[in-house]
């Protein structure tokens, strides 16, 4: 079985979450820099073998697309070019970095060090990622 990819997009940066290799539970991954995301994930991708990307659809209150859509959608269609033979996987992401940074702080993490960005992006893939195995797990009973 391979491993399952969340990512979080953003302007500046891409948070990334992994399963484990028994698609049980999402952990943080890294955080890369727009410009330097499919290196990383075609390097990644010849050390495990991926079954699926899970990315972030942004919405608004209203279940409208958000503004983030200009930067989620050509990723997402180059993403699919990248790796044609990997689904790809959508998933709201609203509130997760709000609950990323929650937990962030009741992760005991000093106040100086909350204010990496980068650590909230990752945060908020791991989130997004769990938030999809308990879904598939909840539609598959």
């Amino acid at each position: 079985m391979g491993r399952i990819i969340g990512i979080d997009v953003g302007q500046k940066r891409i948070g990334l979450a992994v399963t484990d290799p028994l698609g049980i539970f999402a952990t943080g991954l890294d955080t890369v820099h727009v410009a330097g995301i499919f290196p990383y994930l075609l390097g990644y991708s010849k050390k495990e073998k991926i079954e699926a990307f899970v990315v972030g659809a942004p919405f608004t209150m209203n279940n409208l697309p958000s503004e983030s859509v200009k930067f989620t959608e050509p990723f997402v269609k180059k993403l699919k070019k990248t790796f044609p033979g990997i689904p790809v996987k959508r998933i709201d992401e609203r509130f997760t970095s709000v609950i990323a940074k929650q937990a962030i702080i009741e992760g005991g993490v000093r106040k100086m060090d909350r204010r990496n960005k980068a650590m909230v992006d990752m945060v908020s893939a791991a989130i997004m990622l769990q938030s999809f195995l308990d879904q598939e797990k909840t539609q598959n009973k």
